[in-house]
């Protein structure tokens, strides 16, 4: 099942993918069931949706996509669309999906794609690595129709994780305590997951896994991908067990955090078109304020607008990036919210705002200590951080 709102006069398509996370054994699949259905079952999604971010049809909202024909896939394989397994007799559940990308794809070939210009596989979250893994095989499958004049290009939302490890090791019970490792090794094995051949030739087999994690799948992908992550992103620290709740953050918390960030801006200083805010957050591009965030000056809709030049100049010269129009965006200040354009903070048990101080505070952030380090007055490092150079 997907969502369509045509515009007769674009020839850009925009297809995303939802999010929402996994499960990975019977056990875990069962209460998924039981507590998210809309996640594992089409039976109860409206008739109409309305598009938000980039999916909007609002020029104030989303300047740079606002005409094209959208499509919303919603999540409900539960496989990081990775998945190709029908219901089986050990098998309670299907995972399809890898499948339910191509079949919508096939589908809408008869209602306008055959004709277009440029295809942009967008995802958030779990959609966001489904971008990853899938947006090679929608461009071989167009190539295979007959359509190669159809540019496919990939936009990863809050969906390149780190195979890092834990804060503190937990033994894989569910979701939330599984390293993101495990989960996934254990999840292709009951999904019967596929992964894009490209990669899967550069690792062992059983080693399929590797390809999940946005740094190992990214050199082997042919088509344009423009990558969109948090430096802090509030679902890997949540499998990372780094939890942000009540209690201040200890310093080897603070450490850790701050370690994920640089591990992060390591594995995009290649990714050719990346924005990547020292924001703690998870999600951006559905988000209506997804174009008041800046990095170095420059939002997120005007650097994708940049990335489409880029390709689009490209095609014709292959000369120099453009000047004045960056598509390699990545904060360098080096902890959560040091970006003053970054997400209200709330707390998450009063649901007051936070500001970039309050924040720290709350996490442990020691400003004496800090200042000393830094070899500044704390109130000059007060200064510093609500101005948020």
């Amino acid at each position: 099942s997907y969502y369509l709102k045509e515009s007769k006069g674009s020839r850009r398509w925009l297809l995303f993918l939802e999010g929402g996370g996994y499960c990975f054994n019977r056990e875990n699949c069962d209460t998924r069931y039981d507590t998210m259905r809309r996640l594992m079952s089409s039976r109860e999604w409206p008739a109409t949706r309305v598009g938000t971010g980039i999916l909007s049809s609002q020029p104030e909202e989303n300047p740079h996509w606002w005409n094209a024909n959208m499509v919303f896939i919603p999540y409900c394989s539960s496989d990081v669309w990775s998945g190709a397994s029908s219901k089986s007799e050990k098998n309670e559940y299907a995972f399809m999906g890898a499948l339910i990308i191509q079949e919508v794809i096939k589908e809408l070939v008869g209602k306008g794609l055959s004709t277009a210009k440029v295809l942009l596989l967008a995802g958030s979250s779990a959609g966001g690595t489904g971008v990853l893994l899938n947006v090679d095989r929608v461009a071989e499958q167009l190539e295979e129709m007959g359509y190669q004049g159809i540019q496919v290009r990939g936009l990863a939302d809050s969906g390149w994780f780190l195979d890092n490890k834990q804060y503190r090791r937990t033994d894989c019970i569910d979701t939330i305590t599984c390293a993101p490792t495990e989960a996934i090794r254990r999840g292709i094995r009951y999904w019967n997951g596929i992964v894009p051949e490209r990669c899967k030739l550069q690792f062992k087999e059983g080693e399929e896994w590797n390809c999940f994690f946005g740094y190992k799948i990214y050199p082997t992908l042919r088509c344009p991908v423009f990558v969109v992550q948090w430096l802090f992103d509030e679902a890997q620290l949540t499998v990372d067990n780094v939890h942000l709740t009540g209690q201040p953050v200890q310093e080897g918390q603070w450490l850790y955090i701050q370690n994920l960030g640089r591990e992060l801006r390591n594995t995009l200083k290649d990714v050719t078109a990346s924005f990547a805010p020292a924001c703690l957050s998870h999600e951006i591009i559905t988000r209506n304020h997804w174009t008041d965030i800046q990095v170095k000056g420059t939002s997120l809709p005007r650097a994708l607008h940049c990335w489409d030049r880029s390709l689009h100049e490209s095609n014709k010269n292959g000369k120099a990036p453009l000047k004045g129009c960056p598509i390699h965006l990545i904060d360098s200040c080096p902890w959560p919210h040091c970006n003053p354009s970054c997400p209200t903070i709330r707390d998450q048990f009063t649901g007051q705002e936070m500001n970039v101080i309050q924040f720290l505070m709350h996490m442990g952030f020691d400003v004496q200590k800090m200042a000393q380090q830094q070899g500044l007055e704390p109130s000059k490092l007060l200064g510093m951080l609500s101005s948020g150079n």
